[in-house]
C-alpha cells in the first residue's frame, strides 16, 4: 500500500494548511483588529490557493488512482476503501473548481465578515448588499462548476449534506411544518409562561464561570480546547487535540451565553471524539453538518433544557449568582427556560419554533440563488416571511436579515442542516436510551458519561466513514425520520404548558 500511504501523507499536509487557515479565521473573529481585514484576506487567499493547488495537482490524482488499484481486492467496508471513497469524492469536486475561484472566495469571505459586522452594528442591509451580490455570484459559479441535475441549490447543499437534494429538504420540511404549526397553535392557547427571571442582572464573568463548569461536566476537555468571545458563537477545530468554542454574553438574558455555550460544546464533543487512529486522515471529520448539528442540539435542548438537568444543577446556578435567583423555584426556572414564543433571533429561539427560522432561511436562499428574490429586496422579503412563519416582524435589519453570519462566508446551502440535525437529535437520543436505558437514570443524576459513550461509539468515532444516510441507518437501525422529534416536542411541551 505504498501509494495509499503516500496519498495519506500528502492529504495530511493539505489538511495542516487548511487548519492553519482556520486558526487565522478564529483569530479574525475573536481578536484581530478590524483594520487587519485586508491583510488577513490576502493571507487566507494564499493559504487557500496553496491547499487547492496541492489537492487538485496531477500528483494527487496519480496517487489516488494508484491507491484505488492497491485497495481493489479489499472488502468494501475496509478503512482503506472507505477512506478512498471520501478522497475520491473530495478530489472530483475540488478538480472542478478553478484556482482563481477558490482564491477569490477566500478573499471575498474574509472581507465579507468585516462588512457584515459593521452592517449589523449599523443595522443597515444596504451596507452589506453589494457583498452579498458578489458572494452569490461566486456561489453560483461554484454550483455550475460542480454541476447538478435539477437545481443549482442542490450543488451547494451537497457541500454540507452529501447526497441530499433540495426536493428532499422540501419534503422533510413540509411534513415537519404541519406538526409544528399544530403544536404552536395549542401552546398559544394555553396560559403563557413567565420568563422574566431570565432577564435579571447576570454578571458576564459568572455566566462564563457557570457555563464552563457545566460543559466540563459534560465532557469537554479544556486541555484540548478553550472558550472565547465572538460576535456570532461558533466552534472551530484545528485537529482533535485543539477544538475551540466561542460565545457572546447578554447581561440581561441568561440563555444567550449559557445555552449557546452548551450548544457549541455539543459540536466540540463531536470533534474531540473522533477516533485517535484516524488523526490526520480524511476519516477524522464529521459525516455531515446535519450530524454535527444533531450533537449540538441534542446537548443544548434534550439534555440542557431537561427537567432532570436542572433538578441537579439549579443549585449550582443559584450559587454562581448570589441573590439573583434565590426565591425562584426550579420549577419556575425550568418552565422559563422552555418558554415557547415566536422570537426574532434564531440562535435564541425555543425548541418548537426554531425549525421555522430555518425554513424561512431555506426559502430565502433558494430565492437568492435562483434570482427570484433580489438582494436589495431581502429586508422586505425577510420581514414578510417572518410574519408568515412566526407572526412577528423585525423592527430593524440587525434583528432580521443581518442577524446570521453565514452569508458573509458564502455558506449558501448550510442552513437546512440546522433543522435536519435538530430532527436527527431526537432520533439518536431515542436509540441511545433504547440501547442503554441507564442513560436516562444517569442524566437525572447529572451524569453524562453513558450518553457521551454511546455517541462516541455510534456517531463520533465513525467520523467520515459513511454518508449521512448510511450512518443514520447504522446508528439508529432505520432511515432518518421526524416522528421521534415531533413526539419529543409534544410530550415535553404539553407537560410544560399543562395541556
Amino acid at each position: 500500500m505504498q501509494n495509499y500511504q503516500a496519498l495519506l501523507a500528502r492529504l495530511a499536509e493539505i489538511g495542516h494548511i487548511n487548519t492553519s487557515a482556520a486558526v487565522l479565521g478564529w483569530d479574525q473573529q475573536c481578536y484581530m483588529p478590524t483594520g487587519g481585514a485586508q491583510e488577513r484576506s490576502e493571507q487566507l487567499a494564499v493559504l487557500g490557493k496553496i491547499a487547492h493547488e496541492l489537492h487538485v495537482a496531477e500528483e494527487t490524482g496519480r496517487l489516488l488512482q494508484a491507491a484505488e488499484g492497491e485497495a481493489a481486492g479489499m472488502p468494501d467496508g475496509s478503512d482503506e476503501k472507505l477512506t478512498l471513497r471520501v478522497v475520491r469524492r473530495d478530489y472530483d469536486k475540488a478538480t472542478k473548481l478553478p484556482t482563481e475561484l477558490v482564491t477569490e472566495i477566500a478573499k471575498a469571505t474574509t472581507l465579507g465578515h468585516e462588512t457584515w459586522v459593521k452592517a449589523r452594528e449599523a443595522s443597515n442591509w444596504a451596507q452589506f448588499a453589494p457583498t452579498v451580490e458578489h458572494l452569490l455570484d461566486l456561489s453560483r459559479q461554484v454550483a455550475e462548476a460542480y454541476g447538478y441535475e435539477d437545481r443549482p441549490y442542490d450543488a451547494l447543499l451537497d457541500q454540507y449534506e452529501p447526497g441530499m437534494k433540495t426536493v428532499e429538504v422540501e419534503r422533510v420540511f413540509g411534513d415537519l411544518r404541519t406538526g409544528l404549526v399544530a403544536l404552536v397553535k395549542d401552546l398559544a392557547a394555553a396560559p403563557p409562561v413567565d420568563d422574566s427571571v431570565l432577564r435579571r442582572d447576570f454578571a458576564p464573568e459568572q455566566q462564563k464561570a457557570f457555563g464552563e463548569f457545566i460543559v466540563a461536566k459534560m465532557g469537554y476537555d479544556f486541555e484540548r480546547g478553550r472558550q472565547d468571545k465572538a460576535v456570532h458563537p461558533f466552534c472551530t477545530s484545528f485537529g482533535r487535540s485543539d477544538v475551540r468554542i466561542t460565545t457572546r454574553f447578554d447581561r440581561n438574558w441568561l440563555p444567550c451565553a449559557l445555552m449557546g455555550t452548551v450548544h457549541e460544546t455539543g459540536h466540540a464533543l463531536y470533534e474531540q471524539g473522533f477516533d485517535p487512529g484516524d488523526d490526520n486522515t480524511p476519516l477524522s471529520d464529521a459525516a455531515s453538518l446535519g450530524f454535527h448539528e444533531s450533537q449540538s442540539r441534542l446537548w443544548e435542548n434534550i439534555v440542557g433544557r431537561s427537567r432532570g438537568f436542572w433538578d441537579v444543577y439549579y443549585g449550582d446556578l443559584q450559587r454562581h449568582f448570589p441573590g439573583v435567583l434565590d426565591e425562584v423555584s426550579v420549577d419556575a426556572f425550568y418552565k422559563a427556560i422552555n418558554k415557547v414564543e415566536p422570537s426574532l433571533i434564531r440562535v435564541e429561539a425555543d425548541e418548537v419554533t426554531y425549525c421555522l427560522h430555518i425554513m424561512l432561511r431555506f426559502e430565502m436562499e433558494k430565492g437568492l440563488i435562483d434570482g427570484s428574490i433580489a438582494v436589495k429586496d431581502v429586508p422586505d422579503a425577510w420581514n414578510a416571511k417572518m410574519s408568515e412563519y412566526l407572526g412577528i416582524t423585525p423592527p430593524n435589519d440587525a434583528e432580521g436579515c443581518l442577524q446570521d453570519i453565514h452569508w458573509s462566508g458564502a455558506s449558501f446551502g448550510y442552513f437546512p442542516t440546522y433543522a435536519l440535525g435538530t430532527i436527527l437529535s431526537a432520533q439518536l437520543f431515542d436509540k441511545a436510551t433504547s440501547d442503554h436505558p441507564a442513560i436516562t437514570t444517569d442524566l437525572a443524576e447529572g451524569e453524562f458519561a453513558s450518553l457521551l459513550s454511546w455517541l462516541r461509539e455510534n456517531v463520533h468515532k465513525p467520523g467520515a466513514r459513511y454518508l449521512p444516510a448510511e450512518l443514520v441507518q447504522r446508528a439508529c437501525g432505520e432511515p432518518a425520520q421526524s416522528h421521534s422529534y415531533l413526539h419529543y416536542l409534544n410530550t415535553k411541551f404539553r407537560a410544560v404548558y399543562s395541556i
